[in-house]
């Protein structure tokens, strides 16, 4: 694997090396030493799964509070997806920029979330499947998120919103509430 630290400190684009021949190739899609080894969560705990059925369905932006933050690590096994993440930690000198990226099953780009993050993506495509590990059990009583379409952010998705769930549409918009719970 290899790893790209982005424009926000902590949060890393891993893209798959693949060993190739006339069968196809492989490649390690996740290796606790190495993670270590970059200074990251390498500890996962869960595997959530996803699937969307249309083109532009948005899910976020999601953060898990206090004691429950988690790291997560994120990639696309079907169709394409762009990924979202913004920096909510209070001490950050980047905090509430974001970085997305662009991951497909094809092009072996996964994405590293810290802890103290928000998290979304866009379906690119339809039918479009993804994972995350997670370096913490979901608790419910945790579970937070903000608006996806927030002016304090500025995240520009690249199409317009076709599917968002009521959960979803209803986040607030980032407020120092919010951030304590991180």
């Amino acid at each position: 694997m290899d790893f790209l630290e982005t424009t926000i400190p902590g949060a890393f684009l891993v893209t798959l090396k693949k060993i190739t021949d006339d069968r196809g190739y492989f490649g390690r899609g996740f290796c606790r030493d190495e993670f270590k080894a970059h200074g990251l969560i390498g500890d996962m705990v869960q595997l959530n799964v996803g699937s969307s059925h249309k083109k532009g369905t948005l899910r976020g932006m999601h953060f898990q509070a206090r004691p429950h933050q988690e790291a997560k690590f994120v990639r696309c096994t079907r169709g394409a997806l762009y990924d979202v993440v913004v920096d909510l930690r209070h001490d950050s000198p980047t905090r509430l920029r974001w970085f997305g990226a662009e991951l497909t099953a094809d092009n072996g780009k996964m994405l590293y979330v810290p802890e103290g993050f928000a998290h979304g993506y866009q379906t690119l495509v339809d039918d479009t499947d993804m994972y995350y590990l997670t370096s913490a059990t979901y608790a419910a009583s945790a579970a937070g998120g903000v608006r996806h379409d927030d002016p304090a952010f500025g995240i520009r998705w690249p199409l317009p919103v076709s599917v968002i769930s009521d959960a979803d549409g209803r986040w607030p918009d980032y407020v120092a509430a919010i951030s304590e719970r991180l």
